[in-house]
């Protein structure tokens, strides 16, 4: 019994100083990836490639996961609204729900899923092929090069798709209100137009840049500490995918914290 505790102490403790030991790698990794982002040479072609897999190529999946969900809202908000006599509310609440939480959110995790994972096998192929270590030999700093315009490219469109998900996910509420629950269009305009007010949007705005900073981070950390062969790419896109959504959900309800709290 006497060295029973000391092993069952030091079994729990592991899992945990390797935890912390994670979190300290990757916000350093962070730390350095920002340094980067700030400090020339800029590469703008890698920026532009990075812009157009990110945010363009993201649209589609964003956009249609966005359209449905706010008619699913619109929905489920009648059907509960309908036990209180309150089914009028359907416009307001469909337009705060998708510009503070689900637009932002929701866009964030397919863009994690899409990206995240593009950007860990990518990269973790470069390592493997050793393409990586011939960048170093050309006197080019893997971070500055492969990290910093992914970084930057994520921070700056994830926002932008975000409000486009707001818009299509609102419009998609109203069709379904003015198609299935007998609403009047202007009617549901214009109640949806006075109830949403510009921090409602904003705050989805940050939670997006956030989102999209956190996305990049991942892949490209995972990416760039991936093992060799094909298991480990595939063992960083899984790691990238699933600890940028997990990092989203996080750090969504302390954005909501801060932001809404009373």
């Amino acid at each position: 019994m006497t060295g029973a505790l000391p092993a069952a102490l030091a079994a729990l403790g592991r899992p945990v100083l390797a935890a912390l030991a994670a979190v300290g790698r990757v916000v350093l990794f962070a730390i350095a990836a920002v340094g980067h982002m700030l400090r020339p040479p800029f590469y703008a072609r890698e920026f532009g490639h990075a812009v157009m897999q990110i945010g363009w190529n993201s649209l589609p999946v964003v956009g249609m996961t966005a359209i449905f969900t706010g008619g699913a809202l619109a929905l489920q908000i009648y059907a509960g609204g309908s036990r209180f006599n309150a089914e009028a509310v359907v416009p307001q609440i469909v337009a705060i729900g998708m510009a503070r939480e689900l637009g932002p959110v929701l866009g964030g995790l397919m863009v994690a899923a899409r990206v995240a994972s593009s950007i860990a096998a990518e990269i973790g192929t470069m390592k493997v092929t050793e393409q990586i270590d011939a960048l170093v030999t050309l006197s080019t700093n893997p971070m500055k090069y492969l990290t910093a315009p992914r970084l930057l490219a994520a921070t700056l469109t994830v926002p932008v798709l975000v409000g486009v998900g707001d818009a299509i996910g609102i419009m998609g509420g109203w069709m379904v209100g003015i198609t299935r629950l007998d609403f009047n269009s202007a009617t549901y305009l214009k109640n949806t137009m006075d109830f949403l007010q510009f921090w409602d949007v904003g705050s989805g705005l940050v939670k997006g840049a956030v989102f999209g900073f956190l996305v990049a981070l991942m892949g490209c950390y995972h990416g760039m500490n991936s093992a060799r062969g094909a298991q480990g790419v595939g063992a960083a896109t899984k790691a990238a995918v699933v600890s940028a959504s997990v990092l989203i959900l996080a750090s969504n309800y302390i954005l909501t914290e801060v932001f809404f709290s009373a």
